[in-house]
């Protein structure tokens, strides 16, 4: 069969128009693909190593949500430095580098915040309740704030400035208890540790740490700690090396998988109000 000069170019100039539409589709499908498409996000990508600082008491919990957060977001590594908040504050102010800080005190969070661009927005996340841990069997038959004043009966604290031992302080106060530790500790697990390997006969802590003891220790409650509830902020740092790692660890932490392991640990709720007030340390 034979065409006419016109009829192929008219041809021709289909060919083309088809070719180009259909380069333009897969342009557009292509650039929609690298955008995300229509589930895309202007999130960053996460990768690298997220630098956690956080309270001695959030170690067993926090150990935990680093594990699920590197499975959930493969390539990251997260890096923990657990210790007395109050230390930790210090270290993160002094240069430290770091992307998260997690405190056991509002007042240890504001040594961070108060420091010109070492913290973002701080959010209580949990609160925690103080106990008293003693040895199994409770051999001093401890059951009171009061019973730690009694003679012969030697007590661990935590230091006044780590918030375990401010909150220790609070407590005794509103018991009208005057008590002598033969121990300051720099960290709650410290002075646990003190009653787990029989050095005291007991240790204000917090029921989480008697709860993640496993047995090792007792805990008697008193009412005096309803007094000292520690609420616990935790923030992404403004100078954080890993930027875009840090709000997803915290982003993770707060989501309902992360506030559900913290709550099987005995950690509560936070109150209604979420942004931490400064309190006395």
């Amino acid at each position: 069969m034979q065409f006419s000069s016109r009829t192929r170019t008219a041809a021709v100039a289909l060919a083309a128009l088809a070719l180009a539409g259909g380069l333009t589709a897969c342009g557009s499908s292509a650039k929609s693909s690298a955008s995300g498409g229509s589930t895309g996000s202007s999130a960053p990508a996460v990768s690298g190593t997220v630098t956690v600082f956080a309270a001695a008491s959030l170690q067993d919990t926090f150990t935990d949500l680093g594990k699920k957060f590197e499975a959930a977001h493969p390539g990251t590594t997260v890096k923990f430095n657990f210790g007395g908040s109050s230390a930790l504050a210090q270290s993160i102010v002094s240069g430290a580098p770091a992307d998260v800080f997690a405190a056991a005190s509002p007042a240890t969070m504001k040594t961070v915040t108060d420091a010109k661009d070492n913290a973002g927005d701080p959010k209580v996340f949990v609160r925690n309740t103080l106990e008293i841990a003693v040895p199994q069997g409770n051999p001093k038959h401890i059951a009171s704030l009061k019973d730690l004043a009694a003679p012969g009966v030697k007590v661990a604290l935590c230091a006044q400035q780590v918030p375990c031992g401010a909150a220790a302080i609070t407590a005794l106060k509103a018991g009208s208890v005057d008590l002598k530790p033969v121990s300051l500790e720099q960290d709650v697990k410290s002075a646990l540790t003190k009653v787990e390997l029989g050095e005291v006969d007991a240790s204000i802590v917090y029921q989480t740490d008697v709860k993640a003891a496993g047995g090792k220790v007792a805990g008697v409650n008193f009412p005096e700690a309803a007094q000292a509830i520690n609420d616990y902020p935790m923030a992404d740092l403004a100078k954080a090396p890993n930027a875009a790692g840090a709000k997803a660890f915290v982003q993770y932490v707060e989501s309902p998988e992360g506030i559900a392991v913290l709550t099987a640990a005995g950690f509560q709720p936070p109150a209604a109000a979420s942004s931490p007030a400064p309190s006395a340390s």
